[in-house]
This record gives C-alpha cells, sequence and structure tokens, in this order.
C-alpha cells in the first residue's frame, strides 16, 4: 500500500520512508531540468539570490508537453536525473528537501541526500500520461524563456513515485 504524503514534505515524513516505499505525494512541488538547474547553480556560485526560495521543496525533473484539453498539463513524464548531478548538492545544501526523477544519482548526490535530510523519489519512466493526471495546476515560476524548461509550480494530487533513495542512503539502484 502506497504511503501518502501531503506537501510541503517535514523531516518526520523524510525520516519515515525507506528506499522501495511507493508513495503517493499531494500538494505543491517545482519542476526544473537542465538548463534551469545551469541558471540556479551560477547563481549560487555568484552569490546572487535565486527567484526562486528552494527551502523545503520537492523539485521534478521534467519537460511537460502541451497541455491537452481538460488536463493542467501534456504528458509529464521524468527527465533522466543524472543530468542534474552536477548541480544537486548545492541545491540540497540551500534547503531543498527532495527531487523526483528517474535513474541512479552520483555518489555525490548520494551523500549530499544523506547530509541534508533529503529524499530522492523516481517516477516511472513511460507513464507521462497517466502521470500528467496527478497534475491539477501549472504556474510558471522563472525562466519562461526556457519553454518546457522552465522552473514551474505543480499542484498534485496522488503523484505516484517510489522513494529511491532515502535519508539513510539506502538505494534502490544498488540492492543485490
Amino acid at each position: 500500500m502506497a504511503k501518502r504524503i501531503q506537501l510541503p514534505i517535514t523531516d518526520n515524513d523524510i525520516q519515515d520512508l525507506r528506499a522501495g516505499d511507493s508513495v503517493l505525494l499531494t500538494g505543491t512541488i517545482l519542476t526544473g531540468r537542465d538548463a534551469a538547474h545551469k541558471r540556479l547553480y551560477e547563481l549560487i556560485e555568484q552569490g546572487a539570490p535565486l527567484p526562486v526560495d528552494l527551502k523545503g521543496e520537492i523539485i521534478y525533473y521534467v519537460g511537460p508537453a502541451p497541455a491537452k484539453p481538460g488536463y493542467a498539463v501534456g504528458p509529464a513524464g521524468p527527465t533522466s536525473s543524472y543530468r542534474m548531478d552536477k548541480f544537486t548538492p548545492a541545491l540540497l545544501d540551500l534547503g531543498m528537501k527532495g527531487m523526483i526523477g528517474k535513474g541512479a544519482r552520483s555518489p555525490e548526490v548520494i551523500e549530499a541526500i544523506v547530509k541534508n535530510k533529503a529524499v530522492y523519489f523516481a517516477a516511472i519512466g513511460g507513464a507521462a500520461a497517466v502521470i500528467a493526471k496527478s497534475i491539477t495546476a501549472e504556474e510558471i515560476i522563472c525562466y519562461e524563456d526556457l519553454g518546457a524548461e522552465a522552473v514551474r509550480r505543480y499542484t498534485v494530487k496522488d503523484f505516484p513515485c517510489i522513494v529511491a533513495i532515502d535519508c539513510l542512503g539506502n538505494n534502490v539502484y544498488a540492492r543485490k
């Protein structure tokens, strides 16, 4: 049975999650991919303020397709997470609490997840149309010029995912 989590996620929620747990998320999450992460990272390196507060947030690695009638977004499947690995530790250090994507993460990201008591969720690749049904609203937050890669805020209801890496460093991709 899936664990239901009302967002924003709390430290207690994160501490109760274990790699392999099925989860349904309800609340709001941010989105962003490579280009947005690069811009955020460059601002961090410059010591400049970010256009979005990451503290307590979960970011979904997605570039949604255009919305079909009756949907907030079009197909919205996860992007391969390794492409954000260079940027992720710095974002976690700013208080981000989790990520949603697909695929394994680098040792540096796993270390940052443990250090910051965060969580990495995997969404099911190939299920973009199904995932889109759990997204009830979207709002562009920043970097609109990036099109599908702009940072957005999604309102989600029962967004399905699996805990891929928990706050202790347990990792479904490393299981034997």
